[in-house]
């Protein structure tokens, strides 16, 4: 974003207007895209394949500089101009058609098949454009150009099996051995080869995790464990084994098999000695295991913070681990600090839902369940949750509830406005 800010692809009118949020959804595929209004949704497939964070940046400039282009609105603005050439073939065709009805046909489809060339080109020329913008935005901002090589590599090898290359005239992206050879066009001379991209024992943990998370179903969790025999383990780099010994500990926690779990992260930590971003990411996996085996102790002892963690997994993961201890005010507190510039946090909204309970301030734990609704934008559950908050002030003796009262019929003018909204757009 800095980088994009810095070459002028975002504008202080856009960079004010948009929401510049990136959504992570948990499928198998491998995709990303981008929406108007500046958010972006990457699928945990695509981060399960990909070997270094250049590889991951290399994604993310490119899906960004479809919105800093304005290809979504240039491709409305595209189509409403073809609208006159389909209307007017409509026309002719019907014209034509008590002389020649096979003629007017031909001059109908014909206008059809003109337009939808003529959008496919130009879908083409978007995908170009997003790729050489994107690749000097990341390039930018310090990642290897060799990532949007290597990238792409990846991809036509995930689509070796339902992709011949056939027909190039008819997709709506280039084909990936051309876009492969235009981004090593553009990497300098001397600059090492694409092969070169080193995975860091951080990024093999966290990719091992996106693809547990996006296959957890018993046999795909059940796969993990062949991985990491020691015959096998003997055999691969450090990042592999590394990632196996990751994959194997979440997928035991998943299938609820603690003390299996125990051994792979025993034997995790012995592989990522000496590596400090390792070493966070199996404290919070350990932190995750012990929380799942009902060892809430061990779990704020692996976390290590006795002050609120600055990122959110961590952070979610403390406020609950506060309020089983005892401590709702500090849980509270810091999950109030989050949600203020996070509004949009289901999650969050739910551990402060709970703190407050925790506390015994009933109306703000009730309205911060509603603002989970809100997030989730199911409007309707979240008037009625509201709707509650309000009974509860009218009988309430607390002073912090009424003044929480005031809130509450604030947000439930709001929400009744936005339920009117989504009500006109259906």
């Amino acid at each position: 974003m800095s980088a994009a800010r810095t070459r002028g692809e975002i504008s202080p009118e856009l960079d004010a207007g948009f929401a510049w949020q990136l959504l992570q959804g948990k499928d198998r595929t491998v995709n990303a895209f981008a929406l108007p209004g500046g958010y972006f949704g990457i699928h945990s497939g695509l981060v399960g394949i990909v070997t270094s964070k250049d590889e991951l940046a290399s994604v993310l400039a490119h899906e960004l500089s479809h919105v800093t282009q304005r290809h979504i609105a240039r491709l409305m603005s595209r189509q409403s101009e073809q609208a006159p050439w389909l209307v007017g073939a409509m026309i002719l065709g019907a014209l034509a058609a008590s002389k020649n009805p096979g003629g007017a046909n031909a001059v109908i489809v014909g206008g059809q098949a003109a337009a939808a060339q003529s959008q496919l080109n130009f879908s083409r020329d978007m995908e170009r454009e997003a790729d050489r913008t994107g690749f000097a935005v990341a390039t930018q901002a310090g990642f290897a150009p060799q990532g949007f090589v290597s990238m792409f590599e990846k991809l036509q090898q995930n689509n070796r099996n339902n992709d011949s290359g056939n027909f190039p005239y008819l997709r709506s992206h280039p084909l990936t051995t051309e876009r492969i050879a235009d981004m090593r066009s553009r990497i300098p001379e001397g600059s090492p080869t694409a092969t070169t991209t080193t995975t860091s024992l951080e990024h093999s943990m966290v990719s091992a995790r996106a693809r547990v998370l996006s296959n957890a179903s018993v046999d795909g969790l059940r796969a993990w464990f062949a991985e990491v025999e020691p015959a096998l383990l003997a055999k691969v780099s450090a990042p592999q084994r590394v990632a196996s010994l990751y994959g194997a500990t979440l997928a035991a926690l998943k299938l609820r098999n603690y003390e299996r779990a125990a051994i792979y992260r025993d034997a995790l930590m012995l592989a990522v000695q000496g590596d400090g971003p390792a070493l966070h990411q199996w404290r919070y996996l350990s932190a995750e295991l012990a929380v799942a085996a009902g060892r809430n102790d061990q779990a704020l002892s692996a976390l290590g913070f006795d002050r609120p963690p600055k990122t959110r997994a961590e952070l979610l993961m403390w406020v609950g681990l506060q309020v089983a201890f005892g401590r709702a005010d500090a849980a509270a507190d810091a999950a109030q600090l989050w949600v203020l510039e996070q509004p949009r946090d289901a999650a969050m909204w739910q551990q402060l839902a709970k703190a407050r309970s925790a506390q015994g301030r009933t109306v703000a734990a009730v309205r911060a369940e509603a603002e989970v609704n809100v997030a989730q934008l199911d409007y309707t559950a979240a008037l009625e949750r509201l709707k509650a908050a309000q009974s509860l002030a009218k009988t309430s003796l607390k002073e912090a509830d009424h003044i929480e009262a005031s809130v509450v019929d604030a947000r439930t003018r709001q929400v009744e406005q936005l339920l009117r909204e989504q009500a006109v757009e259906r």
